[in-house]
């Protein structure tokens, strides 16, 4: 526990040190954009609103050696990199010598300098590794964005429930939240934003037709259930459970409590005649927002990252933190984004299984897609980690997903199929090692998510040097 205490205690050197500055002068905040990321940014910008700081905010997709050349030539004397810097504090220290710099980040730093930066008042990095603290699982950029927030000042405590929306889109919930990101859920609830409810744990249940939810549930998987939407209606009928009130169908959070039991003990039995290793485990915790309205994509926090998702991905970041912080108008504007997403996710999947035999490499343990410019790159790490929690492979399959950017180069993420939690293969490391080789740039998560980018004119030696590390690790594990 002492790596927790110690953690938590870096937050207030980072505010003291934060309180030393002339707060008069302006911040630049440069954030991550995906739905951590700008969970994180929203927290920033509410903290600094009310500490009336002012500041300016550029959300971008990756930190690289030309964003921190950029970065360098703006005149601001503070800088606050929140979901991003670990990765690159060589780099940053190098451009920014002369500049305050905090990094509220979650990611493993760069092994040389995890401690040395702690030393210098202009440099100061808060990051949940530096202690032992595993930023994959334990805590999210957002978390850390928060735990800054409201050591700043207390009143924070109420943008809890958005790191937890952060949490939840960095996958890391499984049935509840491990200690730190559980610590922020207890001040979601006291601040009264969250209402925590068992149930059955799916996506959707807010918006979604009951059928729907059932022909699109990967987690839980349902034999003969997920991905048939004939077999979600037979399924319902055998359960004696009308899909439809009226002409209207009917959601998740409809039915009655016995329409409900039936629908729990209809998916435990049809999982345990399946393969499933717990077929009983469907049920969860639910996270619901007090705020929000009932049938709206931001009342289920899960769903709200979705939506923080689709902001991100569609480059239209202010509808996400303006979603965030309450604005109902550009919540209502997020809302209609959210659409045009689901819509260019299924246009991918949709191209992606006519093309399978085109553009995948499919071989015992991973698969590689290469989907050119057949897939917004913004999308790949989607499409990658939808593939992750279907059953179209194995469980345990490392996929590689790859999209050319609008800039010439190649977007790639990876990600493996099922085995939540499981650390025996690296998936950063995999994604190091190959696009190392081939002068790209690389980070992430070491057993959640990861991903790089690489000239494009490398690809097909970044591919090469991917089977290479993949096959060496499947003869280790044979």
């Amino acid at each position: 526990m002492a790596g927790y205490d110690e953690f938590k205690n870096s937050f207030k050197h980072a505010v003291d040190e934060f309180r030393k500055l002339d707060l008069d002068k302006p911040f630049k905040i440069i954030g991550n954009y995906d739905s951590d990321g700008l969970s994180a940014a929203s927290i920033l910008v509410k903290a600094l609103k009310r500490e009336k700081i002012k500041f300016s905010l550029s959300i971008i997709r990756q930190l690289n050696k030309d964003i921190i050349n950029e970065l360098s030539k703006e005149n601001y004397p503070y800088y606050i990199f929140s979901d991003l810097g670990s990765s690159s504090i060589q780099a940053l220290e190098e451009a920014l010598y002369d500049r305050f710099v905090l990094i509220l980040d979650h990611h493993k730093p760069e092994s040389s300098l995890e401690k040395s930066s702690q030393k210098e008042t202009k440099f100061i990095q808060v990051n949940p590794h530096i202690y032992g603290v595993d930023g994959s699982k334990d805590i999210s950029a957002s978390g850390v964005a928060y735990l800054f927030a409201k050591n700043l000042n207390a009143v924070n405590i109420d943008l809890a429930h958005i790191a937890l929306i952060g949490a939840i889109g960095d996958v890391q919930e499984n049935r509840g939240f491990n200690e730190l990101n559980h610590e922020i859920l207890e001040d979601a609830i006291e601040s009264g934003k969250i209402e925590v409810k068992q149930g059955l744990r799916f996506f959707g249940m807010q918006t979604k037709p009951l059928h729907k939810v059932l022909e699109y549930s990967t987690d839980p998987y349902i034999p003969g259930v997920t991905g048939n939407e004939q077999g979600a209606f037979q399924f319902l009928n055998e359960l004696d459970i009308e899909p439809k009130t009226g002409n209207k169908w009917k959601k998740l959070i409809h039915l009655e409590h016995d329409d409900l039991k039936k629908l729990v003990t209809g998916i435990v039995l049809r999982r345990i005649g399946g393969v499933e290793k717990n077929p009983e485990d469907v049920l969860g915790p639910i996270y619901l927002l007090k705020d929000e309205d009932d049938e709206s994509p931001t009342r289920d926090a899960k769903e709200f990252s979705t939506l923080l998702n689709a902001c991100g991905r569609l480059n239209k970041h202010s509808l996400g933190i303006g979603a965030c912080l309450g604005n109902k108008n550009i919540r209502e504007k997020a809302i209609e984004l959210l659409g045009q997403y689901r819509r260019q996710i299924i246009d991918s999947l949709d191209w992606l299984y006519k093309n399978r035999e085109k553009c995948c490499i499919e071989k015992e343990g991973f698969v590689i897609i290469n989907a050119g410019e057949n897939i917004n790159d913004a999308l790949i790490g989607t499409i990658s980690s939808i593939l992750s929690r279907g059953n179209l492979y194995k469980e345990g399959t490392v996929i590689i997903g790859m999209a050319r950017t609008i800039d010439d180069r190649t977007k790639i993420s990876i990600r493996r199929t099922g085995l939540r939690n499981n650390e025996d293969i690296n998936l950063l490391e995999i994604i190091k090692a190959a696009a190392g080789k081939v002068g790209g740039e690389f980070g992430g998560h070491a057993y959640s998510a990861a991903g790089a980018i690489i000239n494009i004119d490398r690809e097909e030696e970044f591919i090469k040097e991917a089977i290479e590390s993949l096959e060496t690790i499947n003869i280790k594990n044979s």
